[in-house]
Order: C-alpha cells, then sequence, then structure tokens
C-alpha cells in the first residue's frame, strides 16, 4: 500500500468510527452525561483511569463512581467533607481501589483550588512537538499531596517509558474537535497535532500491520515512533486514526 492509499484507507476508517455511535460501547460515554466543563473533564479524567480491561465492566464501574461522586463531580470534588470520602468505601476496578479513589478525589480539589484546574496544569511543560513531557509534569503535580505509594501507579509518566495510554486518550477527548459528537474540544490551550495515540494492544497491532510501527513493545518509544508515522498522514490532527486503528483492531479483528 501506497502512503497515498494508506491514508485514504485510513481516512474513510476514521469517518466511519469518528461518529456518535461509538460512544454506544465506548467509555466515552460517562463524560458526554455532563455539560458543565469541569464535570466533563473530571468525569473523562476519573473514567479514563480506570480504563483497562473489559469495555463493558469499565462503563458500568465509571457510572458506578460518578454515582458515589452524587452525579456532581466537580462540586464533590471542591465541596467533600471528611464523612463524603467515607462512603467511598468498597470501590474497586481491578487494582484501582477505594484509597486511589480518595486520593485521587483530594488531589483534583488541590489542581482546582490551587493551580487552575486540569487544563492548566497539562498546558505546562509542553514541548514544540510532544505532550509526554507535560504528562511527566502533570504526574508531579497530581502527587504533591501526601499519598500512598501504591496509588502511584495509576497516573502513568512517559518520561519513564510508559506509553500513557489512559492520559492521551484522556488528552484526546479533551483537545480534538468536538464537532462529531465524540470527542470534546473543551481544551483550547493544546493543539490536537501535539497529542498522541492512546497506544494500546489493538492500535498496536493494527499499526504493526499498516507498517505504521516497528517496535513491538507497547511504551513510550514505541509511542514516539507511531507518532511520527501519524503526523506524517496528518500534521494537524494525527490523533483521529486512533479511532481507525482502534475500530479496524476491536470491531474488525484486522
Amino acid at each position: 500500500m501506497t502512503k497515498s492509499e494508506l491514508k485514504e484507507f485510513l481516512d474513510a476508517k476514521v469517518e466511519q468510527y469518528n461518529h456518535p455511535k461509538f460512544l454506544e460501547s465506548d467509555p466515552i460515554q460517562i463524560p458526554h452525561r455532563f455539560s458543565k466543563k469541569e464535570d466533563v473533564e473530571i468525569s473523562a479524567f476519573l473514567t479514563a483511569t480506570i480504563a483497562w480491561g473489559n469495555r463493558k465492566s469499565i462503563i458500568n464501574n465509571a457510572n458506578r463512581m460518578m454515582e458515589l461522586l452524587d452525579n456532581s463531580p466537580y462540586d464533590f470534588v471542591l465541596n467533600h467533607t471528611e464523612t463524603d470520602l467515607e462512603n467511598l468505601s468498597g470501590f474497586v476496578h481491578r487494582t484501582f481501589n477505594e484509597i486511589d479513589l480518595n486520593y485521587f478525589i483530594q488531589s483534583l480539589k488541590n489542581i482546582y483550588q490551587n493551580h487552575e484546574g486540569l487544563e492548566n496544569v497539562f498546558a505546562q511543560k509542553i514541548t514544540s512537538n510532544s505532550m509526554q513531557p507535560a504528562i511527566s509534569g502533570f504526574k508531579e503535580v497530581f502527587f504533591e499531596l501526601p499519598h500512598q505509594t501504591r496509588t502511584t501507579k495509576h497516573v502513568s509518566d512517559p518520561l519513564k517509558g510508559s506509553a500513557a495510554k489512559r492520559i492521551n486518550m484522556f488528552l484526546r477527548w479533551m483537545v480534538r474537535d468536538g464537532s462529531t459528537g465524540v470527542d470534546f474540544g473543551l481544551w483550547k490551550n493544546i493543539s490536537p497535532s501535539l497529542l498522541s495515540c492512546p497506544l494500546d494492544v489493538h492500535s498496536g497491532n493494527v499499526a504493526r500491520k499498516l507498517k505504521l510501527l516497528k517496535r513491538k513493545q507497547n511504551d513510550a518509544k514505541a509511542l514516539s515512533e507511531l507518532d511520527k508515522s501519524l503526523r506524517r498522514l496528518d500534521p494537524i490532527d494525527p490523533v483521529k486514526y486512533d479511532f481507525a486503528l482502534f475500530g479496524l483492531g476491536v470491531f474488525e479483528k484486522f
């Protein structure tokens, strides 16, 4: 397949999957329940944090999280009491449990009260061609409060070799144009051209079959390689191809 044929093929798949029907089986449906900017971004961040494993289980547990936050995540983050935090007891999604959720709520409060919100924190430390140093900087801020070591594994650090799939997915949701009704386009201070694909087993396998990626591990080096390939196809909105790679892998068993 030539570069132009590959681009035409993938562009068609983007059009097929970057569509509201995508929401029916994807965790991004959770933040779509909200309209207030802060509710959207907090619900999206928490949902993305637990987005590994069975997608039905992810959606069910993300819904459970929103119920525990009284379906008003921003108000809960800012105004929760010790009793409210105690009511989170028993929450678990795989290795993410009530200890982690409790800290996440407290850290988010710190970010909104003292760092001007999630968008502002992620907008720091961006380089001219990557969001990955900014993700690492976000992790530093996120864990500036006293915390248990176990909780740090739930926020990836690209500068320590991680592909940071879940945070890159969250950033896609927040930054990419929202005109198709899938992503939100809420964050205007970050360019879509800097986003990286949420690299997982599905997108990685499809990318290798299409010769967009050679590296075998799904790590930070593989992400950098995939970034270069996708930016050659569309330097303005490279991460739109996440829809194509994911759709081909999950829905078409490509």
